[in-house]
């Protein structure tokens, strides 16, 4: 645990649906999770601890967080709604951290195993740290591991990480 004012760092570990296809079910399913999320967020914040929201979160933010954003206009991941969700949860304070620490494009977190995404460079950013204004405060650095997408039976998603001060 990192020492902080309350004693307090809470980390989730978070996966929301992919909700493809759409329309449909699946995804009617997805945006119900993130208004769930939402609200679940809130109640989190109101604690004004270090809070981290970290992990697949099935969201392009933006054009930029794909190789080639044409290629997902048309998916759960990158339609307007879905983006809109992730705006919402970003303005009921969190930070997204490696936008807070870069504007760069090609930072990408998955590669599909298919078509030789990975052998191009064709992916995207689904995989996210989002801070509480606390957690924000003391962010020192965040960046994308991309090294080990390159391993021998990898994941196709790469880790994501951040670097708090602790004082």
């Amino acid at each position: 645990m990192l020492p902080t004012d309350k004693g307090i760092v809470r980390l989730a570990s978070i996966y929301l649906p992919n909700g493809n296809p759409t329309p449909g079910d699946k995804y009617a399913y997805k945006l119900a999770f993130m208004n769930r999320l939402l609200k679940h967020s809130r109640d989190l914040l109101a604690f004004e601890e270090i809070l981290v929201l970290a992990g697949d979160f099935n969201v392009i933010p933006e054009p930029r967080d794909a190789a080639h954003p044409e290629q997902w206009t048309s998916d759960a991941l990158f339609l307007p709604e879905t983006r809109a969700k992730f705006r919402e949860q970003l303005a009921l304070g969190f930070t997204d951290a490696l936008r807070a620490t870069t504007d760069a494009g090609g930072l990408y977190t998955f590669w599909d195993y298919q078509a030789g995404a990975w052998q191009r460079d064709n992916g995207i950013r689904i995989d996210h740290l989002l801070l509480s204004p606390q957690a924000a405060d003391r962010l020192a650095g965040a960046g994308v591991d991309k090294s080990l997408r390159a391993l021998e039976k990898a994941s196709d998603h790469t880790p994501a990480w951040i670097e708090l001060r602790v004082a």
